[in-house]
């Protein structure tokens, strides 16, 4: 009897193992299908920009006329041909397309976009492009002009800086400056900032025109970034500045190998810039000291652009670099088809995770092309490979019945549960 037991149980564990090895090695690689990243909510990594893939492309036909305008997911193109044509960037898809000519890049408010003709400054609607007003100005403007609320301001090579109500173009205020601006002025709710041929930084109220301060650098001011209570530029001296907005002090600069150029952009910590030496650096906003510094394998044409935790630069090859906000370390490339005709965009969408990454690159002959590309959440399929050092094990002809189709162990003894013991 005891015999007979430990013969049934012994053979049940054989069994039981030559199952499980059996379906083992019939068991297929692990799926490689892509699986989406998800987040535990108390995931606290920082999201990252990159590596992103391509949504959709829109080709122009068309050589660009002056750099595009964007507002949100709402993008601009001037075009050769005295055509202006209108964009939405999240369904890659023509909102309107009119009769116009400009040379200058133009600005869109909340209700219109604005340009500069050869002899006017006209607005033209948001929703179909319809002319709102025009009114006559022959004044060369000196840089892009900007909206400020219900405000267009613009800046011409005489010197002047002048106020218009968007709503009909009315003139609020002038005021004329002994040099034209260098760069496009910056805004906050009470000031207006323009840096100025003659090496200045003039401060002007939002309300009236009115100058406030003037600073003098050691060099020509590049695009201003204001920041609560701070403005931040590059300056044509190879230094980098940080002025207080209250009365105009230097409270630091930061020597550069070369000089600064583009709008900075910064966090609440810090303030990042890009300058001719082909460097990006993060400086500390108090007290600017340099956190850190990565090296670009091009020369920039533009600011870095930042999201989360990621800062993108583009240059004068066909490539962007993305950077670690934290190290300053690279963590991403991204290559365009040709050279870049603009300073890349992006922009939140509310449908997806990530946000858009907008390049415009032109090719040989001129013609301006617009891609869109995010975050590629769908890691790539590898492909199917066997499981190592596999044995494939095939089933003996005609097993018996009574073992399920399974081939019994060699010399294992068959037990009848009905025989006496």
């Amino acid at each position: 009897m005891a015999i007979r037991r430990t013969t049934i149980c012994c053979s049940a564990v054989a069994l039981t193992a030559l199952l499980t090895a059996s379906a083992r090695a019939q068991t297929p690689a692990p799926s490689t299908r892509p699986v989406k990243q998800t987040r535990a909510a108390d995931d606290k990594t920082p999201l990252a920009l990159f590596p992103v893939a391509n949504v959709w492309t829109l080709p122009l036909n068309s050589a660009l006329t002056a750099p595009p305008a964007f507002r949100d997911a709402f993008a601009v193109f001037a075009l050769e041909g005295e055509q202006l044509a209108a964009y939405d960037l999240a369904a890659g898809s023509r909102a309107w397309l009119v009769s116009a000519s400009t040379k200058v890049e133009p600005v869109i408010g909340a209700d219109a976009v604005f340009i500069a003709e050869e002899d006017a400054i006209a607005a033209l609607s948001r929703r179909g492009g319809d002319v709102v007003w025009r009114q006559p100005f022959e004044a060369e403007l000196a840089v892009a002009p900007i909206v400020d609320g219900d405000r267009l301001i613009v800046a011409t090579a005489d010197g002047d800086v002048i106020a218009f109500r968007a709503v009909d173009g009315r003139e609020l205020w002038r005021r004329r400056l002994l040099r034209a601006a260098s760069s496009r002025p910056a805004v906050t709710p009470t000031r207006l900032f323009v840096a100025t041929a003659d090496k200045q930084i003039v401060a002007l109220d939002a309300d009236t025109g009115t100058i406030v301060w003037t600073r003098s650098l050691s060099g020509i001011g590049h695009d201003i970034l204001a920041v609560n209570d701070r403005i931040f530029l590059g300056s044509q001296d190879r230094f980098f500045y940080c002025l207080r907005v209250t009365d105009g002090e230097i409270e630091w600069r930061w020597p550069t190998g070369a000089d600064a150029i583009g709008l900075p952009t910064a966090d609440d910590r810090s303030v990042y810039f890009v300058s001719l030496d082909n460097v990006l650096r993060g400086l500390n906003q108090s007290n600017g000291v340099q956190q850190w510094k990565g090296a670009l394998s091009f020369r920039p044409i533009s600011g870095p652009l930042k999201w989360s935790e990621t800062l993108v630069v583009a240059g004068t090859t066909p490539l962007l670099q993305a950077f670690s906000v934290r190290q300053g370390k690279s963590v991403g490339r991204y290559a365009v088809s040709s050279e870049l005709s603009a300073p890349p965009y992006l922009f939140t969408d509310p449908k997806r995770v990530f946000p858009v990454l907008v390049t415009i690159s032109s090719d040989i002959v001129g013609r301006a092309t617009v891609t869109a590309a995010t975050r590629d959440i769908e890691p790539e399929a590898a492909a199917m490979v066997p499981l190592p050092d596999v044995v494939a094990m095939s089933p003996m002809p005609n097993p018996p019945a009574d073992l399920g189709g399974v081939s019994p162990l060699p010399n294992l003894t068959r037990v009848d549960p009905t025989a006496e013991p």
